[in-house]
C-alpha cells in the first residue's frame, strides 16, 4: 500500500469544518498589492527545497486539508522567492502601466502606491521579505537592485515606501481589514487558500509524498482538475508538517514546461517578529501621498521631519468587477460587456494600437461573430467585435464555446 492515501476532493469540499478552517487559514495574509487580472494570474518561482525527503507519519488528503484549515499561524517572518512565467510578450513596461490603470508617463499618483508599484510582480524574478504579527501588523519588502519597496500594515495605517524615488504612500481605514491594499495575496498560504476554494467534485486531491522546504519537513498536497478544457495542469502545495502552514505553492500548466505560478519560502521562522519591524516614519524630504479615501489620487506634501525608514529593520479570475461567471469549476469563464462595440481600437482614436494588439492575438469566429483571442500560458481572453470579453484559465476552444453557448 502506498504510504499516503488519496481522497476524492468532493468529500473534502463538503466538509463544513474544512471550509470554515480554510477561511481561517487565509486570514493572516502578508501584504502585496496585485490588482485586477494580475492578481489572478501572477506567477512565482520555485522555493529552494532541501535534499532528502523526510519520513513523516501517514496522512490522507482529507486530513491534510483539515490540517491546513486548522492552522492558525499568526506570527512569522522569512524570505519568499518569486518568479513569473506567464509567457507574456515584452511590451517594454506597457503591461505594468495597463495593469496599474495609468498610461505610460502619465505621472498620476505616487510611485509608492501599491496598486501601481507591485504590479511589477507580474513578470521577472523577485525576492520578498515578509513578516506578520497577527491580523493587524504585516510587512512586505520587495528587494530591488540598489533599492527597496516596502508595504507595511500597522493597525489602521497602511504605508508604502519606494526608496528609489523617496516617495511615501499612506492610507488609513476605520476598519483596517477593509483596506484591500493591506492584505492582497503574496505568500504560499495566501495562494493555497485561494486554490482550496476551488476544490469540489471537479477536482482530484491526493497526497504526493513529502519534501523539505526552508529547512522544514512538509507534506505535498497535489490538486488536479478532472475537467478537460482547463489550462491548469496541477497545483502542488507543500504543507508544514508541524504547523499546517503552506510553505510552497506551485502551479504548472497543462501544456507542460516550467511552472507558471510558484511561490515558496527560502527561509521562514514562526517566532514573534521584533516590534520594531513594523515601525515606520516617513524619511525627511520624502514626498508623501495621503490616500484617505482609497482612491487613485491623494494630497501630496513634502515631509519636514522624521527618522529614516525602517527603524530596526480568491478563486482564479476573481476580481473582475461587474463580470458574470459561466461554466463550472476549473473551466468557468468570466465575462463582461465593455459597452464599446467595434472590438479593438482602430483609426484615429486607436492609432496603431489596434493593429499592434491584433498582432498579439489570434482571430476567431463563431456564433458570437468575430473576435480576437489573447493567450498566455495560463489565462486566455477573447474580445469580440461587439465589445464583449471572455476570460479564464481555459483553452481557446473553451472560450469560443462559452461565447457561443453562454455556458
Amino acid at each position: 500500500m502506498a504510504p499516503y492515501e488519496s481522497d476524492d476532493a468532493a468529500g473534502a469540499a463538503r466538509d463544513e469544518d474544512a471550509r470554515s478552517g480554510r477561511r481561517k487559514a487565509a486570514r493572516y495574509a502578508v501584504p502585496v498589492a496585485v490588482v485586477g487580472v494580475a492578481a489572478a494570474t501572477i506567477g512565482l518561482v520555485p522555493a529552494l527545497a532541501d535534499s532528502g525527503d523526510p519520513d513523516l507519519p501517514r496522512i490522507s488528503a482529507q486530513q491534510l486539508i483539515e490540517k491546513i484549515a486548522k492552522s492558525d499561524t499568526q506570527q512569522l517572518s522569512g524570505t519568499v522567492k518569486i518568479n513569473t512565467d506567464l509567457g507574456l510578450p515584452d511590451l517594454g513596461g506597457l503591461e505594468n502601466s495597463l495593469a496599474s490603470g495609468a498610461a505610460p508617463g502619465s505621472g498620476d499618483g505616487s510611485s509608492a502606491d501599491p496598486q501601481s508599484k507591485l504590479t511589477e510582480l507580474v513578470s521577472g524574478s523577485h525576492t520578498l521579505r515578509v513578516a506578520a504579527d497577527g491580523p493587524d501588523r504585516q510587512k512586505l519588502s520587495l528587494l530591488e537592485r540598489g533599492a527597496e519597496y516596502s508595504l507595511l500594515h500597522d493597525g489602521k495605517d497602511v504605508w508604502g515606501y519606494d526608496s528609489k524615488s523617496n516617495e511615501v504612500y499612506h492610507s488609513t481605514a476605520a476598519d483596517s481589514g477593509e483596506d484591500h491594499r493591506a492584505k492582497p495575496p503574496a505568500t504560499p498560504e495566501d495562494f493555497a487558500g485561494e486554490a482550496l476554494k476551488s476544490v469540489d467534485d471537479t477536482t482530484s486531491v491526493t497526497v504526493d509524498g513529502t519534501m523539505r522546504v526552508a529547512g522544514r519537513d512538509a507534506y505535498k498536497l497535489l490538486i488536479k482538475p478532472k475537467q478537460s478544457g482547463s489550462t491548469v495542469g496541477a497545483i502542488s502545495i507543500a504543507v508544514d508538517a508541524k504547523t499546517g502552514t503552506p510553505l510552497k505553492f506551485t502551479l504548472t500548466p497543462r501544456s507542460g514546461g516550467a511552472a507558471v505560478l510558484d511561490a515558496g519560502f527560502t527561509q521562514v521562522s514562526f517566532a514573534e517578529p521584533a516590534a520594531s519591524t513594523f515601525d515606520f516614519t516617513p524619511p525627511r524630504g520624502a514626498k508623501v501621498t495621503e490616500d484617505e479615501d482609497g482612491g487613485p489620487k491623494g494630497r501630496e506634501h513634502a515631509h519636514k521631519g522624521g527618522d529614516d525608514f525602517g527603524k530596526g529593520g480568491e478563486d482564479f479570475g476573481k476580481g473582475l468587477e461587474g463580470a458574470t461567471v459561466i461554466g463550472k469549476g476549473w473551466t468557468s469563464v468570466a465575462t463582461f460587456d465593455t459597452g464599446a462595440g467595434g472590438g479593438l481600437p482602430t483609426g484615429s482614436q486607436g492609432g496603431d494600437l489596434g493593429g499592434f494588439l491584433g498582432s498579439l492575438g489570434e482571430q476567431v469566429s463563431g456564433k458570437f461573430g468575430k473576435g480576437t483571442v489573447f493567450s498566455t500560458r495560463l489565462v486566455n481572453a477573447l474580445i469580440t467585435d461587439d465589445g464583449k470579453v471572455y476570460a479564464g484559465a481555459v483553452t481557446k476552444e473553451a472560450l469560443v464555446k462559452a461565447a457561443d453557448t453562454g455556458k
